[in-house]
């Protein structure tokens, strides 16, 4: 594996539109990286780059020790798994895994011994001998991956690999890739627009807004330490509330678990959306909408009023007019 490293990157298409701005940073030997954000942030222009698919209008990219802004995709060293799978129909799950290995001459017991080992590890076995339209979309995704295993690159890069799979097949092939870094210790470029995915798998995340990078840190000092207040409302689910208009040229901030129903203010019950083990509860006043996260009880009937504490020691405050976050109680 090695470490895959970008200084300055930016992408501007012959229209002018700028797709990625000064795109810096590093992702060691190793790491799980996510790039997340909304559609169009420039994410996926990002991993292309990084494989090659995409010219670069300036910047480097080195993976290892070599710089590849001139070197072929084929030569970059690096795997992909799209969202699309792009497996061959007519060929086998073996034949499907086995062929990047037999296009580079490996030999045949190495490429038997490489697919059986990958198969393994992913679950695969009993279906090697199927063709694509015989398994299940959660199967396909896996052969995906095997097929990038096999290849036993320097880096994998991982494109919206599970947005064509239902919420419980998301849940274990997440799980799976998860498993796989832990195991491999591979180095991983994954791409997102779920910010639950990009917060369970990545050691470190970047996260993106129109071309440019917000913030690039661990999911938890993301969580607690947004940069500013796209990062914040971005980040979490339910994400955090903004009051507007309670202090002069600052947005207040706070988290849905860091209000609760007791002695406070006066809110207007909206909705409340109970799940199981917690509610999302949703109040008005004053103009102000916020959602809390709460333990499962008994309220009164919609649009009748609640009173809501918010907890000051876990408030944020974002400049009103740029964003950026000014400070939060917790420090």
């Amino acid at each position: 594996m090695a470490r895959v490293a970008l200084a300055g990157v930016r992408k501007v298409y012959d229209t002018g539109s700028v797709a990625v701005e000064n795109a810096t940073f590093e992702i060691a030997d190793g790491e799980l990286m996510v790039l997340v954000g909304p559609s169009g942030c420039g994410k996926s222009t990002l991993l292309r780059m990084i494989a090659g698919l995409e010219t670069i209008s300036a910047g480097t990219i080195t993976i290892g020790d070599r710089v590849v802004n001139d070197v072929s995709p084929k030569q970059r060293d690096i795997a992909m798994v799209f969202q699309n799978y792009a497996l061959y129909p007519h060929m086998s799950v073996y034949e499907n895994m086995a062929f990047g290995l037999k296009l580079r001459r490996v030999s045949k017991q190495e490429t038997d011994d490489r697919v059986r080992r990958a198969a393994a590890m992913l679950g695969i076995e009993r279906v090697l001998d199927r063709k694509p339209k015989q398994l299940s979309g959660g199967q396909r995704q896996r052969v995906a991956l095997g097929r990038a295993l096999v290849r036993e690159p320097a880096a994998f890069l991982l494109d919206e690999p599970l947005s064509n799979l239902d919420a419980k097949l998301r849940l274990q092939t997440r799980a799976e890739i998860a498993r796989l870094h832990q195991q491999l210790r591979a180095t991983m470029i994954y791409v997102t627009h779920d910010q639950i995915e990009a917060m369970t798998l990545g050691d470190r995340i970047v996260v993106l807004d129109a071309g440019k990078i917000q913030q690039i840190d661990t999911p938890l000092n993301l969580y607690r330490e947004p940069a500013n207040r796209f990062v914040a409302g971005f980040i979490g689910s339910p994400p955090m509330n903004f009051l507007e208009g309670v202090r002069p040229g600052v947005v207040v901030g706070i988290r849905p678990e860091h209000i609760t129903i007791g002695s406070g203010q006066p809110y207007t019950l909206d909705l409340v959306e109970p799940i199981g083990n917690e509610m999302f509860v949703y109040a008005s006043a004053n103009g102000h909408h916020v959602v809390a996260r709460v333990p499962p009880q008994e309220l009164p009937p919609i649009g009748a009023k609640i009173e809501l504490k918010f907890d000051a020691a876990h408030l944020h405050y974002f400049d009103a007019a740029t964003g950026a976050r000014v400070r939060s109680t917790a420090q």
